[in-house]
């Protein structure tokens, strides 16, 4: 295996620093799958599937998301990347940074597709997070490498928009199906980081629903939303999210069939 084109043949690092790091990100690169890219001559934009995470600290996110520019004029280069706990929030990093949205969109998407409407709308939401309204505090992926489980996904992020003042922490709940075909995105709403931990500790009542968001220009695919029915099957695996305190504006091998 190869790992993604970066383009920086014939530019060396900036400085040290620089060169240690990309290292140190790009050391086991060939277990990247290359998910969407852009590049422009200053500019490259990846989206990366990371099918070592599984091995990783558990929790640990499975998205990468990387900028790589380049100095024309000196022949060097710079980097930035991140780990994201999903594919619409990477990509929302990467549109912050310049990409055009269009540009890093999964032509064909390789993994599980959206089982519904509503999946689909809030993905919409957090790929554009119109005006900054999302700040992601943190993220837990569950993935059991086992064919008996499906694997799941939390992100909880405080929400700035002005409906959300008596709820605004958000949790974002990805789960997918064992069978790997299909998953679904559901949004909780709660009035503090704790009360989040506790849904995700005891997972004995439905999930507090967030209001359906309203069609926006950058959905696409938006169809009626369907009800979900929560279960506890990942109750006892699922570790916690960290209560933060609330300040507003702060905040296995087996993978999803990309690797």
């Amino acid at each position: 295996m190869t790992g993604p084109d970066y383009r920086i043949d014939g530019f060396a690092p900036a400085s040290a620093l620089v060169e240690d790091d990309f290292h140190a990100a790009t050391l086991s690169d060939d277990m990247y799958t290359e998910l969407a890219s852009h590049h422009t001559k200053r500019n490259t934009f990846l989206l990366l599937y990371d099918s070592t995470a599984v091995w990783d600290v558990p929790g640990t996110a499975e998205y990468v998301g990387m900028r790589v520019q380049r100095d024309l004029f000196e022949g060097t280069f710079t980097f930035e990347h991140i780990r994201q706990p999903t594919v619409p929030i990477t990509q929302n990093w990467l549109i912050s940074r310049g990409c055009p949205p269009d540009a890093i969109e999964l032509s064909a998407p390789p993994g599980p597709r959206p089982a519904d409407g509503l999946t689909s709308r809030l993905e919409d939401m957090l790929r554009a997070n119109p005006d900054g309204r999302y700040t992601l505090l943190d993220h837990h992926t569950h993935n059991p490498s086992s064919f008996n489980e499906g694997i799941e996904v939390s992100a909880l992020v405080h929400d700035g928009h002005p409906g959300s003042t008596e709820r605004p922490y958000r949790l974002f709940l990805e789960e997918t199906t064992p069978s790997l075909d299909t998953y679904t995105v559901r949004e909780g709403a709660f009035t503090n980081p704790e009360a989040v931990d506790a849904w995700l500790r005891d997972r004995d009542t439905p999930l507090p629903m967030a209001p359906a968001p309203a069609h926006h220009p950058v959905d696409r695919r938006a169809t009626a939303a369907l009800t979900r029915t929560t279960t506890n099957a990942m109750a006892s695996t699922q570790p916690p999210l960290p209560g933060i305190t609330a300040v507003p504006g702060t905040v296995q091998a087996r993978s999803r069939g990309l690797s």
